[in-house]
């Protein structure tokens, strides 16, 4: 799914239940990672680190439970998968086949 940030500020957020879990109103990006990883409904300039938690904690969505962001977000309401599950490759297996039979010893792939 791609979105243009600016077109997310001051959509509606509602869960795949029909929830309102209010406005978007600031992101949260992993610069390293380059995506958004929050979404919140209350702006995040605040005095201290407790309350920039707290708003993290209770009033934002994490973006990997967006669902759809077309003239509204729809969030999952319960729990995504995390992102290392769903990066994850299926682990490979060795195989007879893929072995090379000119050299002295078997070569073994290692499990990722």
């Amino acid at each position: 799914m791609t979105v243009r940030l600016s077109k997310l500020f001051g959509m509606d957020i509602y869960t795949d239940n029909a929830e309102y879990k209010g406005k978007v109103f600031d992101l949260v990006v992993n610069l390293e990672k380059g995506r958004v990883e929050t979404i919140t409904t209350e702006p995040l300039k605040v005095k201290s680190k407790q309350e920039a938690k707290k708003i993290i904690k209770e009033k934002s969505v994490p973006y990997r439970n967006v669902k759809s962001a077309k003239d509204i977000l729809i969030v999952r309401t319960g729990r995504a998968p995390e992102e290392d599950e769903e990066e994850k490759p299926a682990h490979r297996t060795y195989q007879a086949s893929q072995r090379n039979y000119n050299s002295p010893q078997p070569h073994f792939r290692r499990r990722l």
